[in-house]
């Protein structure tokens, strides 16, 4: 079986977005906001999803919020953020000679349009951090603190032609049940509970910028979020790494031994940083079958019996079982879903 750029089958708890449905629901009416879940393949009980997400799905739900609600940002600040933002956001920093320069123009640029927080850049002996500093208080949204930082760092990759390496990110506030899911966001480790949400580059990675015209800018805003959302990068958590390896190398046999060896530590060192991660070597493969699963039951390429041996499962009944554990559903169920 071919195998998939990772981000192409890479998902998040349905509870990552709940406060960016909670924010979009707002600007709707029930109805619309029904037929925007519908339309982005969301299976919704109760306004919370019923399962896992994926990169397609969050993708179509942004590409037709941002639109139909007249807020690109959808409802995550206290001020809509008008149409054609993002547009002009690319088109100053596409004019920088650097990257530290383009993350000055984009905190100069949310600063004339965020009303509840600035940002503020912070030039420090080695790295520069982009912090989100609130104008009074207010309670963090976390999906909006995550997708604002997120958006610096896409920006900067699209200026470098490749994925810039981030130090560090913080958010300002408590660690959420789904902490594992910042792992398939950012390329770095991210703290939570911190003073200020920020992210910080090391000045060693943000060199000059590469010339972007002005197809390559109307290519980045067609396809967005997709080309920026989540990371492609394996330098950074063990568990991404370990992930990477796996779908590389075939990971239906793979085992503890060859992961460690493949990334020049012992089995012990390798078992001990995946704990820091708050996982481990099995949780990750069964975390990338479930994800490839849930991919191959959208494009509908293979019978249920077929994905479920493919997915290392000894008899469908067994993959019914785990599918169902995974998402709330069971596959035929999922599928039909997400072919109708």
């Amino acid at each position: 079986m071919t195998r998939e750029p990772e981000s192409s089958f890479s998902t998040v708890s349905s509870s990552f977005i709940l406060d960016w449905l909670g924010a979009l629901q707002g600007l709707c009416e029930p109805d619309q906001f029904a037929s925007l879940l519908a339309r982005s393949g969301i299976p919704c009980g109760n306004k919370v999803p019923l399962e896992r997400v994926t990169l397609e799905q969050m993708v179509r739900l942004y590409q037709l919020a941002a639109v139909e609600t007249g807020d690109e940002m959808m409802g995550l600040w206290s001020r809509p953020i008008r149409a054609r933002a993002l547009q002009h956001l690319l088109t100053s920093v596409r004019e920088s000679t650097s990257l530290s320069s383009a993350l000055y123009r984009f905190s100069t640029f949310w600063n004339l349009l965020l009303d509840d927080y600035r940002f503020e850049l912070i030039d420090a002996e080695g790295s520069i951090t982009l912090c989100l500093l609130p104008r009074s208080d207010t309670h963090a949204q976390r999906f909006g603190h995550m997708l604002i930082l997120k958006l610096a760092h896409g920006i900067l990759s699209w200026l470098a032609r490749r994925e810039v390496a981030v130090e560090c990110v913080e958010f300002a506030f408590e660690r959420p049940s789904f902490e594992e899911d910042y792992a398939v966001i950012f390329p770095a480790p991210v703290i939570f509970s911190a003073s200020a949400t920020s992210i910080r580059f090391s000045k060693a990675s943000l060199g000059p910028v590469n010339t972007r015209s002005t197809d390559d800018l109307d290519r980045f805003l067609e396809n967005a979020p997709r080309d920026w959302l989540f990371t492609r990068s394996q330098e950074h958590r063990q568990s991404l790494r370990v992930r990477a390896y796996l779908n590389q190398s075939g990971w239906q046999d793979a085992h503890l031994a060859g992961a460690a060896k493949a990334l020049n530590m012992t089995p012990r060192t390798l078992i001990r940083k995946l704990g820091a991660d708050g996982t481990s070597f099995q949780a990750i493969k069964d975390g990338l079958r479930r994800d490839i699963a849930i991919r191959r039951l959208q494009i509908g390429d293979a019978s249920i019996e077929a994905i479920a041996q493919d997915v290392g499962f000894s008899s469908a009944a067994s993959f019914h079982k785990a599918f169902h554990r995974w998402t709330g559903a069971t596959p035929s169920s999922y599928r039909q879903r997400h072919l109708s």
